[in-house]
């Protein structure tokens, strides 16, 4: 497991990066000094944040946007700073979005414009910006059911395909997304926008060790699926009820081979076109429903 930080590490971001989380311990009486430079240290480590040593570095990742700050509050996540620019702000959400982190004692920084242009990678930046602790989970910790469905990505390589995953497991209400390493980093912003906020849900743990990570779930009473478009046979639907590990290969090589002695069953989908093979977020996505659909009766969801 790395030292990233989660709820059982002691490893914390440096002093220097917890801002929010410093404020709610000693009271702030005067408003933060409004950020004018690019080239002040603290937009300077934040805008290091894009490469993934940094990340690991400082123990932190970016994210922003209305949609995935709020997702971030509701799922109980503070961010450790958030930087936000009143002339961005298009319409009463943003405002709102900032008053709802300062009712949590997070007053956040007031920057100029080209300094929040400077954090975004969005061509019309939202106006709000928050850095966050790495969000990683021992499985050990997590409370999975026998009935649950847990994802497990094989050593993926593109940022895109992991968010659309994580995305679509927190749709269907998996209870974990596992990352056999080495895999993208889920908190690339590539990735952390394709989640639209999702990681926020949904746990992630690291597998280093994937026979350890395998033995922990069939330990639950999980069956583990494998997703391969020659194996198994098309539309079988005797493989989803009950509790699944489903996993995704590679989008190049498929399930590595040292995966291939842990899976249970098959589970394949038709290619009657002349498409060579289906996006793995794509196929994953329809296995995942395929599952919700078989275990429909004892998931708590609306039906629309």
């Amino acid at each position: 497991m790395s030292a990233a930080y989660d709820e059982q590490s002691s490893v914390r971001p440096p002093t220097a990066y917890v801002n929010c989380k410093r404020i709610q311990e000693t009271p702030v009486t005067q408003p933060e000094t409004l950020i004018t430079s690019a080239r002040n240290a603290r937009i300077v480590a934040l805008r290091k944040l894009d490469q993934r040593k940094h990340r690991e570095r400082q123990k932190r990742f970016c994210a922003e946007g209305l949609q995935a700050l709020h997702m971030a509050l509701d799922a109980g996540h503070q961010p450790l700073e958030l930087f936000y620019c009143e002339a961005l702000f298009a319409g009463p959400e943003a405002p709102a979005l900032l008053a709802r982190a300062q009712a949590l004692g997070c007053p956040g920084t007031p920057v100029a414009e080209p300094v929040l242009r400077s954090l975004s990678d969005r061509t019309a930046p939202q106006g709000l910006v928050g850095a966050f602790p790495l969000l990683w989970r021992r499985l050990a910790n997590l409370a999975i059911a026998p009935g649950d469905l847990v994802i497990v990505v094989d050593r993926l390589n593109d940022p895109g395909n992991l968010g659309t995953i994580i995305r679509t497991a927190d749709a269907v209400g998996a209870a974990a997304v596992a990352l056999v390493t080495p895999c993208v980093d889920p908190f690339d912003p590539k990735t952390v926008r394709a989640t639209m906020g999702s990681l926020f849900n949904v746990p992630l743990v690291q597998a280093a060790d994937p026979a350890a990570l395998f033995a922990a779930l069939k330990g639950t009473g999980m069956r583990v699926i494998g997703a391969d478009a020659h194996l198994g046979r098309v539309w079988d639907e005797t493989i989803w009820p009950g509790g699944a590990a489903l996993v995704l290969g590679n989008e190049a090589q498929g399930l590595s081979d040292d995966l291939l002695p842990t899976i249970d069953a098959w589970a394949s989908l038709p290619m009657v076109g002349q498409a060579e093979s289906l996006n793995v977020a794509v196929a994953g996505g329809i296995l995942m429903y395929a599952w919700l659909r078989a275990n429909w009766g004892g998931k708590a969801a609306d039906p629309r």
